[in-house]
């Protein structure tokens, strides 16, 4: 009993009580993403064209070199010598032990001492690796923090207005942005101030996509105080954003809305980001396709502002590419047609309901299957 408790104990330890079938999942969807890191770098029409033999014997050998050029050099040494050893354990049998008075044959295997030297070799080889990883999760998580400064935790509270957002990075951080905040603009009346929407999408994942969005909300919160116009700030985003694209490779795709609430007009700019729907009372949908380029492509580019009313209990649905593309495990994408098929299911809901039947919607259909992009949506409801 107390044995089996002990296994017990240990397995929940290890597991953290999460089931073998969704452990298996995990695995696999971890391996996929793995697999996918080495043989991007594998020059897979030279291999097809090799006969079958020959092709498992090449693409085995590029597997190895493009994982062991993901370590120090140091490290490759250490690897080697280690697969040495486990070359030699494969290779020997038995030890002849010989003195002056005997000459026998040991029981022990000779491939022992082989087999220990090639695990322990591995083992401190998996100790580095991980002491990097925990190094380098720490940092991450530090920079989490800090990026949640940037964006709010809850809405600005307007009169007649419900807010809702959620922002989901595929890694510990991620370049989705999101904003909501009242200021004076040009056109607001004195004593009255327009409430700015914004949701961002900065090219490709992680720390480097993370970094240009910090400085995206920086830029933002500044031009965003000299009482601008809204076309005169997204304006001068795109000059910033120019500057700092590395020629047109660190673009930014963006919705900039600004919603006067005594009103209900909607002022916007699109800049290359994913079109919003409009979901109006009656249950119809309507999108917001004025747009122009994304930001950081062309500083020249003159943007087009395009406009909307919105009545009592419309909604107005912003996401991030990464809502759609959500894949499943059969790599098919959740859509604009389930995203549409959700709003029309919740058409009696308010902005945080909505919100909460699409992240549902969209769990539902990945499953266990490893998140590729961020999420991000913001929702907002005319009551």
């Amino acid at each position: 009993m107390r044995i089996g408790k002990r296994i017990r104990d240990f397995w929940q330890r290890v597991t953290e009580g999460i089931t073998v079938q969704v452990l298996w999942s995990q695995f696999m969807a971890e391996a996929r993403e793995s697999y996918s890191l080495y043989s991007r770098e594998i020059d897979w029409e030279t291999l097809r064209k090799e006969r079958r033999g020959r092709r498992f014997r090449k693409t085995t050998s590029a597997l190895f070199w493009a994982m062991l050029t993901k370590l120090s050099p140091a490290r490759r040494v250490f690897l080697l010598i280690a697969l040495f050893f486990a070359i030699l354990a494969l290779t020997s049998t038995q030890v002849t032990i010989s003195t002056s008075e005997h000459h026998y044959e040991t029981g022990l295997p000779h491939n022992f001492l082989h087999v220990l030297l090639a695990v322990a070799a591995l083992l401190f080889l998996l100790a580095l690796e991980l002491a990097d990883r925990v190094t380098m999760k720490r940092d991450l998580e530090i920079a989490r923090e800090i990026q949640h400064w940037l964006v709010p935790e809850s809405p600005p509270e307007v009169p007649g207005v419900e807010i809702a957002f959620v922002s989901r990075p595929a890694n510990t951080v991620g370049g989705d942005y999101y904003d909501a905040f009242l200021r004076a603009s040009p056109s607001s009346k004195p004593n009255s101030k327009h409430l700015l929407l914004v949701v961002a999408d900065v090219a490709g994942k992680s720390v480097p996509a993370a970094l240009l969005m910090a400085t995206f909300q920086a830029s933002l919160r500044t031009l965003a105080e000299a009482n601008t116009s809204l076309l005169e700030l997204v304006e001068g985003l795109n000059r910033y954003a120019c500057a700092h694209s590395l020629g047109g490779r660190r673009f930014t795709t963006a919705f900039f809305g600004e919603l006067e609430p005594e009103t209900g007009v909607l002022s916007y700019v699109r800049a290359g980001h994913d079109a919003p729907f409009i979901r109006r009372a009656s249950g119809s949908l309507e999108r917001l396709e004025t747009g122009d380029l994304p930001l950081g492509i062309d500083a020249g580019v003159r943007f087009t502002c395009g406009a909307a009313t919105m009545a009592p209990r419309d909604l107005l649905v912003i996401f991030t590419d990464g809502l759609i593309e959500a894949v499943n495990d059969a790599g098919q994408e959740f859509g604009e047609s389930r995203l549409l098929d959700v709003l029309k299911s919740s058409a009696a809901a308010g902005a945080q309901a909505t919100l909460k039947n699409l992240l549902s919607a969209v769990d539902a259909f990945v499953g266990h299957t490893r998140q590729h992009d961020d999420i991000t949506s913001l929702l907002l409801r005319i009551d």
